[in-house]
């Protein structure tokens, strides 16, 4: 029986394999009766999961040929992709059918946490290709939202191999969904005295440029200025959230040994909100200044103007969100009651309709309320450009996030400004399972409306500032930076 089922697999696997001319340059070509149905190529972060990750790259190699299977460690996916398309470029051009056939069919696997699926997307943005290969996302970090947001879950997958029987089975059916990518500029005066470049975070995020100067040629430099690009896909978030995030980091840096877990993540994360003060809050603690303190947030309204936009002086963390998930599986825009949602100019949250939607939070336990069927954040606007401006006195600095990976950014000691603006970007292709939580706005099963829950959103503000009188691209810009280790992504 065992025989037999090895048999199966093996003529299962005929349908992603890719032969190694194709892989290897200067491979003696191959001819070949069998067409792959759903050719894949995969990059394994063998660091994130703890120990899943180097578990998984044996399983995946066993399975397929050992050239279609890539340690992110080892190899760089850039220079992987490259020279891929380089390969089947030239035997198109010589009438290979496989070639041909790989370069149309082709399906990226990705394992390993947010931080490594962005890398990965951020890769294939660069490569500008005129049909981008889509993407499908193994879960190996903490948070998963990629994964989650498109239906391939959120815990840490099965590493044997009829999980990755199973899951590869997953891909050749998945259908493709497009996907928004954001584009982040941040600009700030070059200081009189001293320096202002951000304060080096143990590890920092690579879709932010990081922290390289944009170039003298570049258009979207200002003389006088520092500035700094990047994107993301999932989120981009200020305030006490991205604090405790940075705290995490920190955390797992000095002490990986103790972050082998999931769970045990999780609950390091929740012990971390509350010594930060996130459920807490004192009123002294500088990190408790509320967002409406720390920044003049405008946003860019469909007749191309901008306008001010108003943040209820009790919320301390602001999130800009492009897929319904957040902090591992929680949606926090919500389901907006039609009726309500048409005097506020708010639409249902597509993945693949230029607009982002902006949340805010009050503390950790205005966080919890999302673990209920009808819970959400404050829902503050919809807008497909953001600009956050930050004036001396507020504090000398606030934290950020973007998809997953924080960093602490000093703000004005003088009476300069340092400017955040988010746009659109390009798009990107990814691979989505029955299960996907995201709706495209181009496909007709999505729905169009919802049903159920009340937008409680402007009682909710009201109650807010009557609490608060009682207390109170792409691009290069994705890339990995030199010199920074593949192990520091979760």
């Amino acid at each position: 029986m065992e025989a037999v089922m090895d048999d199966k697999s093996e003529e299962v696997l005929k349908d992603f394999h890719i032969p190694d001319y194709i892989l290897v340059p200067g491979s003696k070509v191959e001819t070949t009766s069998h067409i792959p149905s759903c050719p894949v190529i995969a990059f394994i972060n063998s660091k994130s999961g703890g120990q899943l990750g180097g578990q998984l790259l044996i399983t995946y190699r066993s399975l397929l040929n050992k050239n279609q299977v890539f340690d992110l460690g080892e190899n760089a996916p850039d220079k992987v992709l490259h020279q891929l398309y380089a390969t089947l470029e030239v035997l198109n051009c010589k009438g290979d059918i496989l070639a041909g056939e790989v370069q149309k069919k082709l399906r990226i696997i990705v394992a390993g946490g947010d931080g490594t699926a962005s890398w990965l997307l951020g890769v294939i943005s660069d490569l500008k290709l005129q049909k981008p290969p889509p993407v499908a996302t193994v879960p190996l970090g903490t948070g998963n939202n990629l994964p989650f947001s498109f239906g391939w879950g959120k815990k840490n997958p099965g590493i044997d191999r009829q999980s990755v029987l199973l899951f590869l089975n997953q891909v050749k059916t998945a259908k493709e969904m497009k996907m928004d990518s954001w584009h982040i500029i941040m600009r700030m005066r070059t200081p009189k005295e001293g320096a202002c470049d951000p304060i080096a975070p143990l590890e920092l995020p690579h879709s932010l440029h990081p922290f390289h100067r944009v170039l003298n040629t570049d258009k979207l430099n200002v003389e006088g200025c520092h500035t700094f690009r990047g994107g993301f896909w999932n989120y981009f978030g200020m305030g006490m959230d991205a604090q405790v995030s940075y705290a995490f980091h920190s955390e797992r840096k000095l002490h990986p040994e103790k972050f082998k877990n999931q769970l045990v993540n999780q609950s390091t994360y929740l012990k971390l909100g509350c010594t930060q003060g996130w459920f807490c809050p004192s009123l002294c603690h500088p990190s408790s200044r509320n967002m409406a303190q720390l920044t003049k947030v405008k946003i860019m309204r469909k007749n191309g103007q901008w306008e001010d936009l108003n943040v209820p002086r009790s919320i301390r963390s602001i999130v800009c969100l492009n897929l319904p998930s957040f902090s591992g599986g929680l949606n926090p825009w919500g389901n907006p009651n039609p009726r309500k949602s048409a005097y506020r100019d708010l639409t249902p949250p597509y993945v693949d309709d230029g607009l982002l939607e902006i949340v805010g939070f009050r503390n950790a336990w205005h966080g919890l309320v999302l673990l209920s069927s009808k819970g959400h954040g404050t829902r503050l606007a919809q807008t497909n450009r953001v600009r956050f401006e930050f004036h001396k006195g507020a504090a000398d600095h606030t934290f950020m996030r973007m998809d997953g990976e924080p960093w602490k950014q000093p703000l004005p000691v003088d009476d300069d400004t340092v400017v955040v603006e988010i746009s659109p970007s390009s798009q990107v292709m990814m691979l989505a399972t029955p299960l996907c939580q995201s709706k495209s706005i181009h496909d007709p099963s999505s729905p169009r409306i919802y049903q159920d829950n009340d937008d409680d959103s402007s009682q909710e503000e009201c109650e807010e500032d009557s609490e608060e009188r009682r207390k109170f691209g792409a691009a290069d810009t994705f890339k990995i930076p030199d010199g920074i280790e593949i192990s520091h992504l979760s």
